[in-house]
């Protein structure tokens, strides 16, 4: 049982509802997590407005869909890694990718690198060194696309948190978790 009330699009009224409406329209339905969100306007057109945002970003769906997929596992989201796994096949990516995903693997060295740093931003609560990003950088990332995964696990540390703090019911496929090998 979710601890605020999801707010219905009917219901809804002003800026959150034209919000849960283009929700809507991007997904046929709209999810639980916008629908928590919903209960402060602010944090919603925050949320949305970012992931409109990473669609026009340099690092592509398939990308960004790894990425939070890391980030959930470690988080251990429920919510979050059933829902960007999903998003993830609509982007193209196989089972076996998002499975490697949970725990920050690729079959691609490059993504591999990728996924590596942006766990390490969780873990280390941001902390990462100067050689942490040239190690990165060394894989072929350009400044655009290191700054732009630092904002995409800033994104998913936001949705994470929503999703466990308030406890957003899954409305998608549920995925297991795993654990770093």
């Amino acid at each position: 049982m979710t601890n605020v009330p999801l707010i219905d699009r009917d219901s809804a009224t002003g800026d959150v509802k034209e919000q849960l409406d283009q929700i809507h329209a991007a997904f046929g339905a709209v999810p639980a997590m916008f629908k928590a969100v919903a209960n402060s306007p602010a944090a919603l057109k925050s949320m949305w407005g970012s992931f409109g945002a990473f669609s026009g970003g340099t690092l592509g769906a398939a990308l960004g869909e790894q990425i939070a997929v890391a980030v959930a596992n470690r988080n251990s989201c429920e919510y979050c890694l059933a829902a960007h796994t999903a998003l993830g096949r609509k982007a193209g990516l196989s089972r076996e990718d998002l499975t490697a995903a949970q725990t920050g693997e690729s079959g691609d060295a490059r993504t591999a690198a990728l996924l590596g740093f942006a766990l390490k931003l969780v873990d280390e609560h941001g902390q990462v060194t100067a050689e942490d990003v040239a190690a990165v950088r060394a894989h072929g990332w350009s400044d655009e696309q290191i700054v732009e995964t630092i904002a995409q696990v800033a994104l998913n540390l936001f949705t994470n948190y929503v999703n466990i703090a308030l406890g957003v019911p899954v409305d998608f496929p549920i995925v297991a978790l795993r654990r770093a090998s």
